[in-house]
């Protein structure tokens, strides 16, 4: 039952946990440290959801929480990159020069996560509010003051 079940939440939920993490923190690997770190939680202390919308809602909000412990913790503050301690560079895979993701992943962390919310996970102001736990008002806020930003980052104009 638990491998039945590890195997699900893998398909079901991991890369919307990866993509979570990198999205608040910007790296490949935390983000897949996450990952793990909410899937182990997830089988660990199993819940019965009524519907599937409410149980993606509750591991997005696992994922969120994970992320803004991992920013606060000591160790990442304290931590080196690997670089520095290496002659030889290594490199995370970039996005494309240019592209909306890399636009996206430049914005400040309320801006950042709010568009992803919506525009990639498709929840509205009022869930991201509660999974957030902001008003309304100022989620909407947030994506307004987001998009403004993009589109002066893409070469668009403040009143298109």
């Amino acid at each position: 039952m638990d491998e039945e079940r590890a195997e699900y939440l893998v398909e079901r939920y991991a890369d919307l946990l990866v993509r979570i993490g990198y999205t608040w923190l910007g790296d490949l690997d935390d983000a897949k440290d996450i990952c793990q770190t909410v899937l182990i939680k997830l089988l660990e202390n199993p819940r019965q959801f009524p519907d599937r919308g409410q149980e993606r809602a509750w591991v997005v909000r696992l994922g969120v929480n994970a992320c803004k412990n991992w920013r606060k913790s000591a160790w990442l503050r304290h931590r080196a990159d690997l670089d520095e301690g290496l002659c030889v560079s290594a490199e995370d895979p970039e996005p494309e020069e240019g592209g909306l993701l890399e636009q996206v992943m430049a914005l400040p962390q309320k801006y950042r996560e709010v568009i992803f919310l919506r525009y990639y996970e498709g929840y509205g102001v009022k869930e991201i509010a509660s999974l957030l736990g902001r008003s309304p008002a100022l989620v909407s806020t947030h994506l307004k003051r987001a998009k403004e930003k993009l589109r002066i980052m893409l070469g668009g104009t403040e009143y298109a």
